[in-house]
């Protein structure tokens, strides 16, 4: 008698082992940390329910793909159009990768709201990468951009283009960035009141490298081509649309206290007070780094050197700065490569 009792407990002990090994396994999966295919607005907005898990993207999303008059177009959320990904008290703590598609026709109206984009926060382990926000019109009132309000984690490989509109912290790809920007860029312009970039509006304590912008960015002040106002670094980038503004406005950077290097910029600047081609106040280090005297119309630095467009064409003007570039014929895997006497310095990953 007594070994059948052992028997059945063994057997018991073994069925409630096996019961907490499927439990655990379904805590794994949990819904934090599950993977979520995107196909459409519906499955883009399902997000907000996974913020820890990972994302792909399947393909492109605009306003004929399903959803968009319900969450994404402008009379969505009446009329505030597309909410945005994470927020302060529910950051975004996954892994979302675009997989080289765009999210077309974004449109978030959100005037009274901090942190407005295609994501909101995005906490310091998350990712975004490798995608197009295409045809953006974003508005908010602090930390807006057209993909991130606020970036705590990492964006790389990823692009947007369209029109950002706030009032602080106002980027056209990045409102505020605390964590990392890499290999990106955008042509979106950009409008907004103080720290207006650009691709990012204020960098805070924080790189940003092998990026560039090509929109026009139109403040009042600590205004930049690239980046409105920077503590932390610039490196590797460049900058080609107009800069409108009145205190603290320059062609890359309005504001720089922190370090921009191996950079330049070529679009026109026009300012009331501490105006630069490259950096409008500079309290900051910068080196190995140019704009054009002739088309941004300033001849005066507070950091860089200005030279002029022959210059500015000439891969001798970069070699003499140590910049690892080549001629577009010779490209490997340089972080710059130039059409020596035609054109201006580009990213080595623009080269396809």
């Amino acid at each position: 008698m007594l070994e059948k009792l052992n028997c059945y407990v063994k057997r018991l002990s073994i069925l409630l082992i096996m019961v907490a090994l499927i439990a655990g396994m379904e805590g794994c999966l949990s819904p934090s940390s599950q993977n979520l295919e995107i196909q459409t607005w519906y499955d883009l907005d399902a997000i907000r329910d996974t913020l820890g898990g990972s994302h792909l993207l399947m393909n492109d999303l605009d306003s004929t793909t399903a959803g968009y008059e319900e969450l994404a177009g402008p009379t969505a959320n009446q009329g505030k159009g597309w909410q945005p990904i994470g927020t302060s008290d529910n950051l975004f703590a996954g892994t979302f990768d675009g997989q080289g598609h765009e999210i077309r026709d974004l449109f978030s109206n959100r005037p009274d709201e901090m942190y407005v984009g295609l994501f909101g926060v995005v906490g310091e382990v998350g990712v975004v990468q490798n995608i197009g926000v295409v045809n953006a019109d974003v508005t908010c009132y602090g930390g807006v951009g057209g993909l991130v309000g606020d970036n705590e984690g990492t964006v790389s490989n990823s692009y947007s283009t369209g029109s950002v509109n706030g009032v602080g912290w106002v980027g056209g790809l990045v409102g505020v960035n605390l964590g990392t920007v890499s290999n990106s860029y955008s042509t979106s312009s950009v409008t907004g009141d103080e720290r207006v970039g650009g691709l990012v509006g204020w960098n805070e304590d924080a790189p940003v490298s092998n990026s560039y912008s090509t929109g026009s960015v139109t403040g009042h002040y600590s205004v930049g081509g690239l980046v409105g106002a920077t503590s932390g670094t610039v490196s590797n980038s460049y900058s080609t649309g107009s800069v409108t503004g009145e205190v603290n406005v320059g062609g890359m950077v309005g504001e720089n206290t922190g370090t921009v290097s191996n950079s330049y910029s070529t679009g026109s600047v026009t300012g009331d007070s501490s105006v630069g081609g490259l950096v409008g106040d500079n309290l900051g280090t910068v080196s190995n780094s140019f704009w054009d005297t002739e088309t941004s119309g300033q001849a005066t630095p507070d950091g860089g050197t200005g030279k002029t467009t022959v210059e500015m064409q000439d891969i001798a003007t970069f070699l003499g700065a140590d910049w690892s570039i080549v001629l577009i014929g010779n490209y490997v895997n340089e972080t710059w490569y130039i059409d020596d006497g035609n054109d201006y310095p580009r990213l080595g990953w623009q080269h396809v």
